[in-house]
């Protein structure tokens, strides 16, 4: 499953407040990367990796690898996802400027 399929998975609702998940649900896959996020358990913690590279299409169009053993539910995985893109401590300012830059592929392509 990408990330794309996992966002359109989840019923909205139970995101309404999240400003991220409004900007992934609107953006276009682009399929110039294979990269793969990973999500692990880390010391009792689940440990996202590799939603930081490339651009935003780039990112809803990667697989996601969880790990055997994990159990999460669709909303579980992409909360934790959200949570590891928004960097658990972005203000919203800060979140809409990065993703501003983010979406602009100019400087998308500079940051990578």
């Amino acid at each position: 499953m990408t990330l794309r399929q996992l966002i359109q998975s989840v019923d909205p609702n139970d995101f309404h407040d999240s400003a991220l998940f409004r900007q992934l649900k609107d953006i276009k896959p682009e399929y110039g990367a294979n990269i793969r996020i990973k999500v692990r358990k880390n010391g009792g913690t689940i440990s996202v990796t590799n939603v930081h590279v490339g651009s935003l299409g780039d990112i809803v169009a990667s697989p996601i690898d969880v790990a055997d053993g994990l159990h999460l539910t669709d909303s579980e995985l992409l909360e934790a996802i959200l949570g590891e893109m928004a960097n658990e401590g972005f203000t919203d300012a800060d979140a809409e400027v990065f993703w501003d830059d983010m979406t602009d592929l100019q400087k998308a392509r500079i940051v990578r």
